[in-house]
C-alpha cells in the first residue's frame, strides 16, 4: 500500500452524510430488502468501521464532526429554534482545511445556523447550495438558497445536491478540495423519484424490526426506496472520481447522522434515531482512500464522528490548532496499521438529559442499565452483577462526563437571530424563526419549513429577536402568499424607532404541493411563495425585536407569511 508522507500530494476530501439512515438500511450490513451497490462496492474498495457512534439526531452529529468536539460543548442543544446553532467560538474543519488552501464546499443541509456568522458561508465553505433548517417541506424542485441568495432547485434534492457536488469536483480537480455532501434523506416528507418507489409499493419484504408489531411496513418501504435513491448518488460521485482521474488521491467518506428513523430491520438491535441505545447512535461508516487504505479492511474498535476533524487533518498532513480542545482522536493507526497499539477509550452520547456510553465491550445506558455488547449486541441483559466492577467504573466515567462536559450547555442561553453580518450580502428572517402573537399559527409542527397563518388581527404580530450587527439602511424582501379575496392589508415592519410601511397589492394564491409523498406526513405541506419588495429601512446597531404587524385588514386575513431578506445597502 502507498504510504503516506508529506511528499504524498494533500488529498481532497468527499465527505458524504446521510440523515436518519440506519445502520441496517444496506445490503452491506445484511438488509435483503434493499439493494445498495454503490455504497457496498464502497466498502469493499475501501475500510469499514464496524463500530462507528454519531448522536441520536441529526443536528449534534453535524456539530461534532464539523468540530470534532461533543456537540454540548459548541452549544447545541436543539434541532430548532436556534439551539442548532453552533457556538462562533468553535474552529470547523472546513476553516482547517480552507487554511490549508483546499477549496470548500457543503451541497445540502447544513442544520447549524441560518444567519450569517452561524451560515456555513461563515464557517469555512467557499460554496453552499441547499437549505440551513433541519427539515425541509418538498424534495421536487424546492425554495433552497445558493450562498445565501434564494433560488429554486432542479429536480429531486437529492439529485440536484450530487450534480452540485460533481460541477463542484470538476471544477476543482486540479487542487485540492474539500466537498461536504449531507444529503437528507431518508428524512421525511416520504419522497423519491418514480424509478425507486416503483421497486417498493408493491414489494413483500423480507426482514422486520425485532418488535414487528410495531413496524410501518409502508414508511419502512418508502424508506428503502429513498435509500436506494442515495445508492445511486453515491455512485454517481465514485464515478466521477474515477472519471476525473482522482480515485487515489481522493478520500470518499460515508456515513450517517443517527439512527433510522422508524421501526425497521436494524440488526436486532435497541434503539432508533432519539435513542442513546445502540441502534439509535450507531452508524454505519466507510472509509476509501485507492491505493493508501486497504481494500476490504473491517476495523472493529470503536469510533466517533469527533474524530473525523483529526483523523482527516492527519491524513491530509495539515497541522491546525483550534480555540478550544478536540475531544476526538485521530484514528488514522486503526486505518492504515494492521496491529495498531490502541487504547480503551470512551465515548459517550448524549439527547435531552439522557447520557450513554460506550466501551469496545460495553454499553452503560441511560438508566445505568449494563450491557455486554459482544456477546448481547440487542441490549437484551442487565450484567450489572457479573461485571459490578466494570459497572461501578463506568457511572462513576458517566457522572464526571455529565458534570464537567453537559455543564457546558445552556439550554436557556437568549441568542438572538444576527442582521446584517460582513461575511454575508443579506440576511434570511424566515417563519421559522419568528414567533407569532395573537391568533397567528404556524402551518407545521415543527417550525423549519413552515409558515406563519391565520393573522386575522391587528393585534396579532410576528416578531423576530433580533441583533442588528451593522448599523444602516437594508432592503427589505417578502415572501408571502395572499388570496384575492384578501388583497390590500397595509403592513409595518419596526425595529426600535424605525419603521416603514407597505401594502399586499399582488395576488399569489398557489395550492399546496400534495401530490409527491409517497407516505403519508405528519408534518405540514408546504407551497411556493412570491417575492416582492417592501421598502428600505434604517437599522440601528443593537438588539430587539424586529416586528410585522398589519394597521388594517380588508380583507378575512393579512397574508401567509413565509420569510423576509434583509440586504445591506
Amino acid at each position: 500500500m502507498k504510504q503516506v508522507s508529506e511528499k504524498t500530494p494533500p488529498p481532497n476530501i468527499i465527505l458524504i452524510l446521510t440523515d436518519d439512515q440506519g445502520w441496517g438500511d444496506l445490503s452491506m450490513t445484511g438488509n435483503t430488502n434493499l439493494s445498495t451497490p454503490n455504497i457496498d462496492q464502497l466498502a469493499s474498495d475501501g475500510v469499514f468501521l464496524e463500530r462507528f457512534y454519531v448522536s441520536p439526531v441529526c443536528s449534534p452529529t453535524r456539530a461534532e464532526l464539523l468540530t470534532g468536539r461533543y456537540h454540548v460543548r459548541g452549544g447545541v442543544w436543539s434541532t430548532g429554534a436556534g439551539g442548532e446553532r453552533l457556538d462562533l467560538d468553535e474552529t470547523t474543519i472546513a476553516e482547517i482545511f480552507k487554511n490549508a488552501g483546499y477549496s470548500t464546499a457543503a451541497f445540502g443541509k447544513w442544520h447549524n445556523g441560518m444567519q450569517a456568522p452561524y451560515h456555513p458561508n461563515s464557517r469555512g465553505f467557499d460554496d453552499y447550495y441547499g437549505f440551513c433548517s433541519g427539515h425541509w417541506g418538498n424534495y421536487y424542485n424546492p425554495m433552497l438558497e445558493h450562498n445565501g441568495e434564494i433560488v429554486k432547485g432542479n429536480g429531486f434534492i437529492i439529485d440536484d445536491f450530487t450534480q452540485h457536488g460533481i460541477e463542484f469536483m470538476e471544477k476543482n480537480r486540479n487542487k485540492p478540495f474539500f466537498l461536504y455532501l449531507p444529503f437528507n434523506t431518508p428524512h421525511s416528507p416520504m419522497q423519491v423519484p418514480d424509478r425507486f418507489w416503483d421497486k417498493y409499493k408493491d414489494k413483500e419484504l423480507e426482514m422486520f424490526n425485532r418488535d414487528k408489531d410495531k413496524e410501518d411496513i409502508p414508511f419502512t418501504k418508502a424508506a428503502l426506496a429513498m435509500c436506494e435513491n442515495i445508492d445511486w448518488n453515491v455512485g454517481r460521485i465514485t464515478k466521477k472520481v474515477e472519471e476525473l482521474g482522482l480515485s487515489e488521491n481522493t478520500i470518499i467518506i460515508y456515513f450517517s447522522d443517527n439512527g433510522p428513523n422508524g421501526v425497521r430491520w436494524n440488526d436486532g438491535m435497541k434503539g432508533k434515531k432519539g435513542s442513546t441505545d445502540e441502534g439509535g447512535v450507531r452508524s454505519p461508516m466507510i472509509m476509501k482512500w485507492q491505493g493508501t487504505l486497504k481494500a476490504g479492511k473491517k476495523v472493529r474498535q470503536i469510533a466517533s464522528a469527533i474524530d473525523l476533524l483529526p483523523t482527516l487533518a492527519d491524513l491530509a498532513g495539515i497541522q491546525f490548532e483550534t480555540q478550544k480542545p478536540i475531544d476526538g482522536i485521530s484514528i488514522k493507526p486503526l486505518l492504515l496499521d494492521e496491529n495498531p497499539n490502541w487504547d480503551e477509550r470512551i465515548i459517550y452520547n448524549y439527547w435531552k438529559g439522557k447520557t450513554s456510553l460506550r466501551t469496545q465491550n460495553f454499553r452503560l445506558d441511560s438508566q445505568n442499565k449494563l450491557y455486554d455488547m459482544e456477546n448481547d449486541p440487542g441490549q437484551c441483559t442487565d450484567v450489572f452483577d457479573k461485571f459490578p466492577e466494570v459497572h461501578k467504573n463506568l457511572v462513576a466515567a458517566k457522572e464526571k462526563w455529565v458534570k464537567n462536559v453537559v455543564s457546558e450547555l445552556d439550554e436557556k442561553a437568549v441568542r438572538s437571530f444576527p442582521i446584517g453580518h460582513s461575511s454575508v450580502f443579506q440576511t434570511q428572517l424566515p417563519a421559522r424563526d419568528a414567533i407569532g402573537l395573537g391568533k397567528i399559527k404556524r402551518s407545521n409542527i415543527w417550525p423549519n419549513s413552515s409558515y406563519l397563518l391565520n393573522w386575522t388581527s391587528t393585534n396579532d404580530k410576528i416578531t423576530f429577536d433580533a441583533e442588528v450587527l451593522m448599523e444602516g439602511y437594508y432592503e427589505v424582501d417578502l415572501f408571502y402568499t395572499c388570496a384575492k379575496k384578501d388583497i390590500g392589508s397595509t403592513v409595518e415592519l419596526s425595529f426600535k424607532s424605525s419603521k416603514i410601511n407597505f401594502k399586499i397589492n399582488e395576488v399569489f394564491d398557489p395550492p399546496l404541493l400534495k401530490n409527491d409523498d409517497v407516505y403519508q406526513r405528519s408534518e405540514g405541506f408546504v407551497k411556493e411563495f412570491k417575492r416582492i419588495k417592501v421598502g428600505t429601512i434604517h437599522l440601528e446597531k443593537g438588539t430587539g425585536l424586529l416586528t410585522l404587524k398589519a394597521t388594517d385588514i380588508p380583507g378575512s386575513q393579512v397574508m401567509d407569511f413565509r420569510l423576509l431578506l434583509l440586504k445591506k445597502l
